[in-house]
């Protein structure tokens, strides 16, 4: 994920705050919106980590006033096509990351 936010010249990090809220993988593009992903294994936790990201989001514009992410994607690694789901969170196999 690095390699590829560098490549248009974004920064990656990992979030994690004193309230206990924790994301795998933060993307901060240059112009300042940022992207939220979690990252999971298995198919069966897609719909958990979609979740805890619209929770993070919600949390975050709500009490910090904080600008919400552009984008909520869960890479997953056992998933077999990229998808958007109907509540806008991205999901993305592992493997599409490698072309």
């Amino acid at each position: 994920m690095k390699i590829y936010a560098e490549a248009f010249g974004a920064r990656l990090f990992h979030y994690q705050d004193y309230r206990g809220r924790e994301i795998d993988a933060v993307i901060e593009l240059p112009d300042g919106r940022w992207c939220a992903f979690e990252i999971k294994l298995g198919a069966h936790q897609i719909a958990e980590a979609a979740d805890h990201l619209k929770k993070f989001r919600d949390e975050l514009t709500a009490e910090e006033r904080a600008a919400p992410p552009s984008v909520l994607c869960v890479i997953c690694g056992l998933s077999n096509a990229a998808y958007r789901r109907e509540d806008g969170v991205y999901v993305v196999p592992l493997t599409a990351l490698k072309d």
